[in-house]
């Protein structure tokens, strides 16, 4: 069965029941409006219903391992067909599908880089334009709701600490300069529990909570 929106707690209702708890050393101010359009959700990507997904994808766009190949099982042989149309994407770039057989509206698929200790700064830029860019691209397509995996840990090899600072970085960004709310919700989805402990640990650092009392009256 899918998972609709409605399952999915904010960062808003993680504060008020406890998951979440307040960091020493925010580096953001506290945002109300903001901790109501991002989540985080412990499961399989490929059962979010939202209008896109975020699939961590190579550069030629075929069938890899780990989240893509899991996405394209479950979207189909129609999204690889599609794939195989737009001639490639570069890395720190992203390209968007239909989504086929999944809940999810659309796929965005993001090429992350594959991460070298020689070259940390490039490989930051390109995570980082990994995540901008999949925002943009589901904003020009009128996608109000986008799910991401942590991109670039897997395979490539991206230590999951400073890649969820980089992309909690560019979430809290964006969603604080969408003043229209044109993304209406953004999720991270973590598959295992490692990866989950560090969302919880370092969300707070970027989307600290705003006056615990004030919220749970709203």
């Amino acid at each position: 069965m899918p998972v609709v929106l409605q399952e999915i707690d904010t960062i808003g209702d993680l504060y008020k029941k406890g998951i979440l708890r307040a960091s020493e050393n925010p580096l953001y101010p506290p945002h109300a409006a903001v901790l109501d359009r991002v989540s985080l959700y412990q499961g399989d990507i490929t059962k979010v219903q939202t209008d896109a997904i975020v699939n961590a994808s190579n550069r030629f766009l075929m069938v890899g391992g780990g989240v893509d190949r899991a996405i394209h099982t479950a979207a189909g042989s129609q999204l690889a067909a599609a794939c195989a149309k737009l001639g490639g994407c570069n890395t720190g770039d992203a390209k968007i599908t239909g989504g086929y057989n999944l809940p999810a509206k659309h796929v965005i698929h993001a090429v992350g880089p594959v991460y070298d200790e020689d070259d940390v700064e490039e490989c930051t830029q390109e995570l980082a334009s990994c995540y901008r860019v999949s925002l943009q691209l589901a904003q020009k397509n009128s996608c109000e709701t986008v799910a991401f995996p942590s991109i670039s840990t897997g395979i490539y090899g991206y230590p999951i600490r400073d890649a969820t600072r980089i992309a909690l970085n560019e979430v809290r960004q964006f969603v604080e300069a969408d003043n229209e709310a044109k993304i209406k919700r953004v999720i991270f989805v973590v598959f295992t529990d490692v990866d989950h402990s560090v969302y919880k640990e370092l969300i707070p650092v970027y989307f600290p909570p705003v006056d615990l009392v004030t919220l749970s009256t709203e």
